[in-house]
C-alpha cells in the first residue's frame, strides 16, 4: 500500500494574510498531490490545525480540502497535536471526524495494576495504524515512554506520535523520548518538531508550510513523505511555492541603516518572493526607531514582492551606563539587581524566592541550532521545575497546594 505522511499543517497560524493563504495552498497542493498519486490512505501525525477552534474560513477550506480526499475514496486518519489538542477533550477535530471525513485513530486501553497504555489498531487493507497524540508543554513525554501495542500479526504496523524524539533534538535540554525504547513498528510516522528528520524508519514529515519567519529561513518551504509498505520505502516531497529571498545585516548605526537595507534590497530580484530582512549586531548610534521600516517595506513591496518579513530580535542596543539616585553610576545589570533587592526587601513573601531563577530562566537565548518549539518547551519545562507544578494536582509552590 502507498500513503501520505504529513503533519503540522498549522492551518490558521499567520496573522499575515498573503502567508496564511500560502500556508492553506501548500495544504491544498499536498492533498492535490495524494489524489494525483492515487494513494490508498493520509495519515495526519498532528497540528492540522493551530489551535482546537481555528477561525471559520480556515475551517471551511480545510472541510472542503479534506472532502476531496473522501471524494476520490482516500481514507484520512489523523491524532491531535500539541496546538489542536484540547484539555476538555473537545476540539474541531471531532467535527471532522463526525462528519466522516477522517478518523482519529487514537485508541487506548488501560489494564488494571499495569501502568502501561495499549493501544488499539486501526486497521485498513494489510495496514494497522497506531496512534497517541501530543499535548501541550510536552506532557505527552511520560505517557509515550508507557505505551504498548496491542499486537496485529502479519499487518504492517504504523505509529503515530507528535512528540519529541531524543534523536531528532540532540542535546538540547527538554524532555523527549529514547526511540530505542518505542514499541516495535515497521514505520514511525511523527509531527511536532519542525525538522528535516530522517533515520531508518523514524521519520518527521516537518511541517507543510514553515509556521514563523526562522523556519522560513531555514526550511524555506514545507514537506511530506509519500511511504511504500511493501517494497518499504519513502520519499519526501517538497512544497514550495514562492521563492525564499533572505538578507541579513549586521547594522551598528540606526541613523544610517534605512539607506544601507534599501541599497542592499536594490541588488536583488525580489518580484513574486518571500523577502525576509533580519538585522544583528549591537547599536552605537540611534535606536531602533531610528530605521524607517515602512519605507522599507514599501520599497520592497513596490518591488512586487510576495510578502516582507522583518526580524531585529538580534539586534541589540548598546548599553550606557545611568545614574540611580545616590547610589552612583551602575550599568544596566546592576540596576536590575538592584531593585530586584528593593523588592524583595520591602516585600516579605514567600514568592520571592522564585524571582531570580525566573529572571534567568525567562532571559535565556534561543541556542545556535535550537528550533523555536524546542526552545519555548525549554522554557516551559525548566520555569515548571522551579516553580515546582504538578500537571495531575496543580501548582505547588514551596510546598503549598493552589
Amino acid at each position: 500500500m502507498r500513503f501520505a505522511h504529513l503533519s503540522d499543517c498549522h492551518l490558521g497560524s499567520w496573522r499575515h494574510p498573503e502567508l496564511q493563504e500560502l500556508n492553506m495552498a501548500c495544504f491544498r497542493r499536498t492533498i492535490d498531490i495524494c489524489i494525483k498519486e492515487k494513494l490508498d490512505f493520509v495519515i495526519i501525525a498532528g497540528d492540522l490545525f493551530d489551535s482546537p477552534y481555528p477561525p471559520i474560513e480556515i475551517l471551511k477550506d480545510a472541510f472542503r480540502e479534506i472532502r476531496k480526499l473522501k471524494d476520490s475514496g482516500i481514507p484520512c486518519f489523523f491524532i491531535a497535536g500539541s496546538h489542536d489538542f484540547s484539555s476538555s477533550g473537545k476540539t474541531f477535530l471531532d467535527v471532522l471526524e463526525n462528519a466522516g471525513l477522517c478518523r482519529n485513530v487514537f485508541n487506548s486501553q488501560i489494564r488494571e495494576g499495569d501502568e502501561h497504555i495499549y493501544l488499539n489498531p486501526t486497521i485498513i487493507g494489510d495496514v494497522a495504524i497506531y496512534g497517541y497524540p501530543g499535548k501541550k508543554t510536552g506532557l505527552d513525554v511520560p505517557e509515550v515512554k508507557k505505551i504498548k501495542l496491542i499486537d496485529a500479526p502479519g499487518f504492517f504496523k504504523i505509529l503515530m506520535l507528535h512528540t519529541s524524539i531524543k534523536d531528532a533534538i540532540g542535546t538540547l535540554p527538554i524532555d523527549s523520548v529514547d526511540e530505542t525504547q518505542l514499541p516495535h513498528a515497521d514505520y514511525y510516522a511523527l509531527g511536532h518538531l519542525h525538522i528535516d528528520y530522517e533515520n531508518k524508519n523514524i521519520v518527521y514529515a516537518g511541517p507543510t508550510f514553515p509556521n514563523n519567519f526562522e523556519e522560513i529561513e531555514e526550511l524555506k518551504g514545507g514537506s511530506f513523505y509519500i511511504v511504500n509498505t511493501l517494497p518499504f520505502g519513502f520519499r519526501k516531497i517538497p512544497l514550495e511555492l514562492k521563492e525564499v529571498v533572505g538578507i541579513e545585516m549586521k547594522i551598528t548605526n540606526a541613523l544610517v541603516a534605512t539607506e544601507q537595507v534599501l541599497f542592499e534590497l536594490g541588488k536583488h530580484e525580489l518580484k513574486d518572493k518571500i523577502v525576509l530582512l533580519r538585522l544583528y549586531g549591537t547599536l552605537e548610534k540611534g535606536g531602533l526607531n531610528n530605521i524607517d521600516f515602512l519605507k522599507i517595506s514599501s520599497y520592497v513591496l513596490g518591488k512586487g514582492a510576495y510578502c516582507f518579513l522583518k526580524s531585529t530580535s538580534k539586534l541589540l542596543k548598546e548599553e550606557t551606563e545611568i545614574k540611580i539616585g545616590d547610589s552612583g553610576i551602575h550599568a544596566l545589570p546592576n540596576m536590575e539587581e538592584d531593585i530586584i533587592k528593593r523588592y524583595i526587601s520591602e516585600n516579605n513573601s514567600g514568592m520571592n524566592k522564585f524571582i531570580e531563577p525566573l529572571i534567568q530562566i525567562l532571559s535565556s537565548e534561543k541556542k545556535e541550532d535550537e528550533k523555536t518549539i524546542a526552545f519555548t518547551d525549554r522554557i516551559i519545562s525548566e520555569s515548571k521545575r522551579v516553580l515546582n507544578i504538578d500537571e495531575e494536582r496543580g501548582v505547588s509552590w514551596g510546598g503549598v497546594l493552589k
